[in-house]
């Protein structure tokens, strides 16, 4: 069983769009903060690509989408990527959850977030939990699950845009079943709110220079 010393916390948010162009321009439409320059990478065995923005010590919100100069990876690409259509909006998708013990915390949750799989870029080196197929649990609202194996952590390299990220509020028609998965991880319930609701929303309150910003 995972103790409380091992309690996990927020690590990022996840904007998925069609490219990487597109889902800054959303974001950066909707906070009021430019993205500009682009921060982040690729991510050879997804061939995908990134942006981040930081959003306060630890936290910080990656756009990703699949990048068209690399080839295909042979196996389904994550947070949905390959299912994206061609009229599909650039959307907070999914987020993720930081933990100093991956394998011990993914068994711990009654809802699987993905099997554990290496992953790169450039100098960073982390575990994160996958599913086979690429899909997201409950709609993308159970996190997917990371082990960060170098330092420092992404959002202490990135430069200051003046953004926080106040809370996550959740609502799933499975909301009491997702509350107790995060439970059972463990997670800080400071900054998330869950509830029960007909439909799967996922939204994220973001304090910016100018005031609190909503993406969902």
């Amino acid at each position: 069983m995972i103790t409380q010393s091992r309690q996990t916390d927020i690590d990022h948010l996840v904007v998925t769009a069609r490219t990487l162009a597109e889902g800054m321009a959303w974001v950066s439409e909707r906070l009021g903060v430019s993205m500009m320059p682009r921060v982040g990478g690729k991510h050879i065995r997804m061939g995908t690509h990134n942006a981040l923005l930081p959003l306060g010590p630890g936290v910080y919100l990656e756009v990703i989408a699949i990048d068209p100069a690399a080839p295909s990876p042979g196996r389904a690409r994550w947070f949905g990527l390959d299912h994206l259509g061609s009229d599909a909006n650039p959307r907070l998708a999914h987020w993720v959850v930081r933990c100093d013990d991956i394998e011990t915390t993914a068994q711990a949750s009654p809802i699987a977030p993905g099997r554990v799989e290496n992953m790169r870029r450039a100098g960073l080196r982390w575990l994160i939990t996958v599913a086979a197929d690429g899909s997201m649990a409950c709609d993308g609202l159970m996190p997917s699950l990371i082990q960060w194996q170098t330092r420092p952590h992404p959002a202490a390299i990135l430069s200051e845009r003046g953004c926080r990220l106040r809370r996550l509020e959740l609502s799933h028609p499975r909301g009491r079943e997702l509350t107790q998965a995060l439970q059972a991880i463990y997670l800080n319930p400071a900054r998330v709110q869950v509830q029960e609701g007909p439909q799967a929303r996922l939204a994220a309150v973001i304090l910016t220079p100018d005031g609190e910003r909503v993406l969902e």
